[in-house]
């Protein structure tokens, strides 16, 4: 694939992630978290970047686990 369009996809998820990391209310963050690590995903995926791949697999199922646990609240 086109390494501008690979870049691209790997910056924005970075740009995701760290716009999660200035949310308010742990359910927002969260939900953010897990959309930029399945970005993440692809961006390993089109690199063939196992380490990548594997790690953000996690931390998305985490977040999932997490937000079926919690409820939004008013900040959220």
């Amino acid at each position: 694939m086109n390494t501008l369009i690979t870049d691209i996809i790997g910056y924005t998820a970075l740009i995701i992630n760290l716009y999660s990391m200035s949310v308010k209310g742990e359910y927002r963050l969260r939900l953010i978290s897990a959309s930029a690590n399945a970005m993440y995903i692809v961006y390993g995926i089109l690199l063939h970047a196992y380490p990548i791949i594997i790690g953000c697999s996690i931390a998305v199922l985490l977040h999932v686990y997490r937000l079926k646990n919690l409820k939004p609240s008013k900040n959220d």
